[in-house]
């Protein structure tokens, strides 16, 4: 087994993304740490216990999730993001934490953007994509870390929540 990164709560790392230094840090589900709702990412898995991923691409799979829009609650906006990315409806949901993201410099900097994680048990649906996701791919759980994506330097937040989900 590989051995990875696990982040601890409240714990911050140093990224680099979008053009800019981010600190990033893990929060348990008990309550959102302050800032910016910036949406839901979610590890949806079927009764089979398959795993379903996303790619615009093709090549770079990775968990579905999104942006709020409107008034949206953090699971408003998962339900709507797994429905929209993956043409599948979420059946039951649990919130397995939180990633609090501070932007130090670039384009995006003094933002503070907060995002809900969670495992969503689903029913799959036909594939017929509408939005900005191409691809869609249902992997056993037992093989997700053999396909799932990670940008650079957020191993530990991914690794988290795959522990949290019971994964890993």
């Amino acid at each position: 087994m590989s051995v990875y990164s696990v982040a601890r709560d409240g714990e911050a790392f140093a990224v680099r993304s979008n053009g800019g230094d981010w600190l990033i840090a893990w929060h348990a589900p008990t309550a959102a740490p302050q800032g910016t709702a910036h949406g839901a990412n979610a590890f949806c898995v079927t009764a089979d216990d398959r795993v379903v991923l996303i790619s615009d691409d093709g090549q770079r799979w990775g968990w579905p999730g999104g942006r709020p829009e409107g008034d949206e609650s953090w699971e408003q906006t998962l339900r709507r993001e797994v429905l929209e990315e993956t043409c599948a409806a979420v059946v039951d949901a649990r919130l397995l934490g939180f990633c609090r993201a501070v932007c130090l410099t670039g384009p995006e900097q003094g933002l503070v953007l907060v995002r809900s994680v969670w495992l969503a048990q689903v029913e799959l649906m036909p594939w017929q994509p509408r939005f900005e996701i191409a691809h869609r791919r249902v992997v056993p759980a037992t093989e997700l870390l053999a396909h799932l994506w990670m940008e650079q330097g957020f191993e530990p937040i991914y690794h988290r929540a795959l522990v949290e989900a019971g994964l890993v």
